[in-house]
């Protein structure tokens, strides 16, 4: 089976697509699914989202799966502009109403607060106002005009199982030497 690399251009208007339950239903691109979020960083709190990346990652070290029914290819965090605005950048599996609906039941299942609370503009009430969450994220959503998928149209379910199935073939044959 040969992989030919894929890229799709994506138009500026979202007039001619589908509408879901939060708006506009993005296609999969050979990337995936994904958003980029950019906003304004509320005054002082640039230490409290890095201090927040620490603790997500602590979080996930204890509990690897936590994440999981998120689907996730990579996440990407950047502050920039002196630290007074942040990038959330997200490739993912399924498309942006599950993907956000499920972020915030994983969320509050765990005690952990979202990154986007030391942003300007987001709601509080975002564990039982998914709306306003979801209002937030429409609002500081940059959409791309290109994606490339090097492996296209592949789930993060699927890659894994290749890699099982190479980490277990690569072991078979070690056996045989």
């Amino acid at each position: 089976m040969e992989l030919n690399p894929q890229a799709v251009a994506i138009p500026k208007s979202t007039e001619h697509l589908e509408k879901g339950k939060y708006g506009p239903i993005f296609p999969k691109t050979p990337a995936c699914y994904g958003f980029t979020i950019v906003a304004n960083v509320k005054p002082g709190h640039a230490d409290t989202l890095r201090g927040y990346g620490v603790r997500l990652a602590d979080s996930l070290k204890a509990e690897p799966h936590l994440l999981a029914p998120l689907k996730l290819h990579y996440l990407r965090w950047v502050l920039f502009d002196n630290d007074t605005r942040f990038m959330y950048q997200g490739i993912f599996d399924t498309d942006f109403d599950k993907y956000t609906e499920d972020a915030v039941v994983i969320f509050t299942r765990s005690g952990i607060n979202t990154a986007f609370e030391n942003l300007e503009g987001f709601s509080m009430d975002w564990k039982t106002n998914t709306q306003a969450f979801i209002q937030f994220l429409r609002d500081h959503q940059c959409n791309s005009f290109l994606e490339y998928g090097e492996y296209p149209y592949f789930t993060s379910d699927e890659i894994k199982k290749a890699l099982k199935l190479k980490a277990a073939f690569t072991e078979m044959l070690e056996q045989m030497q």
